[in-house]
């Protein structure tokens, strides 16, 4: 393996991480700033709404998409193991 090979294999793992992670992440800081208006407007300041309804989001999003997630990375991982048999 040289190295373009080896720099294609970190972009592409770089790519992956931001492809299955982003959506989740997004989705969290969405609710983060949602959650954190309505506090502010409403003055209640209780932690534990933010946190539990970015947990019920972040679970969701991991029933809905994680046939996808998981999907993704068994194809990265099998073209990885093609790499090194050859």
């Amino acid at each position: 393996m040289d190295t373009t090979q080896a720099m294609d294999l970190m972009r592409d793992a770089v790519g992956i991480a931001i492809k299955l992670a982003g959506p989740l992440l997004v989705l969290s800081m969405v609710v983060g700033v949602v959650v954190a208006i309505f506090q502010a407007v409403t003055q209640i300041h209780e932690q534990s709404i933010g946190f539990a309804l970015k947990l019920i989001v972040v679970i969701g999003v991991l029933l809905l998409a994680g046939g996808w997630m998981l999907d993704t990375l068994k194809d990265y991982t099998y073209e990885i193991f093609q790499l090194v048999a050859s």
